[in-house]
């Protein structure tokens, strides 16, 4: 298998989100792409300039930090020409590392707007360099940009950023410094196309924690109450756990709880609730291993938001009363 590390640069409308395509934000400037074997070994790499036909003019934004001019950009490729001899070039077994979460997002809406079949697997597993890159030699949880990550391990900065092959060189580099066999399974779900039915539902487990992606609902609030969203069982054997602190909305919306397996301690959970491009309204939730000070932390979530809805609930008496007495 051979690791496609790919780095996209958009465009966006000029004249501000009023003038945007809804399901295409951003559109396709430049693709630039290193493949590497299963080893990380270099094997090649493929770049191509795209002429734009939404957003023509360079938006302020990006005219200051891409590489290219509106000239470039007319002398372009026509994007459904260049994706389709990108993925020929892609091969049939490959995986895609990206920097971020963005680039295979946009790769789909850019390519359902020009008509282009999109047959990439379901679920849509690939490698979050920048991920990666924090589980390797931060803490999992803090992410830097591309940039200071080169600039950290020390690796010859011999190109300018903001350019789609530079920018995928660059990455490519980093991930060769990154040990698979320990961090590999670290894997990411891109979430532009969501599960269908309950089969279709996503599970990935990750050793110390678990992710589940729901299918669809009409409405957030079905998807935030559906059972299996606020299901809670073991993530190391399966088990019905006991309910520590039930699931509860923070004021960003954003949904806590804290559960106890009889045979593996405490899991903490959490969960949001998206709006995928299709309309629908889906669940992302995380289980995982917590001890007694990450317990806490969740308990102080709900008591700081128990006491917002208490001076909430307050605010709107007396502006109930305010309103009777006028």
């Amino acid at each position: 298998m051979n690791y496609i590390v790919l780095d996209l640069e958009w465009n966006q409308s000029a004249s501000g989100k009023v003038n945007s395509l809804a399901h295409m934000p951003f559109e396709i400037i430049e693709i630039g792409a290193v493949k590497l074997d299963s080893k990380l070994r270099y094997k090649g790499e493929w770049h191509r300039v795209i002429k734009p036909r939404v957003y023509t003019k360079l938006q302020s934004a990006v005219r200051k930090v891409i590489h290219l001019t509106e000239g470039d950009l007319a002398k372009g490729d026509l994007f459904e020409n260049a994706i389709t001899e990108f993925l020929d070039w892609c091969g049939d077994d490959y995986s895609f590392a990206i920097w971020g979460s963005m680039d295979l997002t946009e790769l789909q809406r850019n390519m359902k707007h020009y008509e282009v079949p999109i047959n990439f697997p379901r679920p849509f597993i690939y490698l979050d360099v920048q991920k990666l890159y924090s589980y390797m030699f931060l803490n999992g949880k803090d992410k830097v940009n591309l940039k200071s990550a080169i600039q950290e391990l020390k690796i010859r900065e011999t190109e300018e950023y903001h350019s789609a092959l530079s920018d995928a060189h660059y990455t490519a580099k980093v991930l060769q410094r990154i040990d698979l066999n320990k961090v590999g399974h670290y894997t990411s779900i891109d979430t532009y196309f969501i599960p269908n039915t309950r089969r279709e539902e996503i599970y990935q487990n990750y050793g110390e924690y678990e992710k589940y992606i729901s299918r669809g609902f009409d409405t957030r609030e079905r998807a935030a109450d559906d059972r299996i969203v606020r299901a809670c069982n073991c993530i190391y054997c399966g088990k019905h756990m006991r309910r520590k602190i039930k699931w509860f909305a923070t004021n960003s919306k954003v949904y806590y709880g804290l559960f106890e397996c009889p045979d593996h301690g405490l899991i903490k959970g959490r969960f949001r609730i998206k709006q995928a491009d299709n309309g629908q309204y889906f669940a992302i939730r995380i289980m995982k291993k917590t001890d007694t000070a990450g317990a806490q932390k969740i308990k102080d979530k709900q008591t700081k938001e128990r006491e917002h809805k208490r001076l909430k609930r307050q605010a709107e008496r007396r502006n109930a009363r305010k309103k009777a007495e006028n």
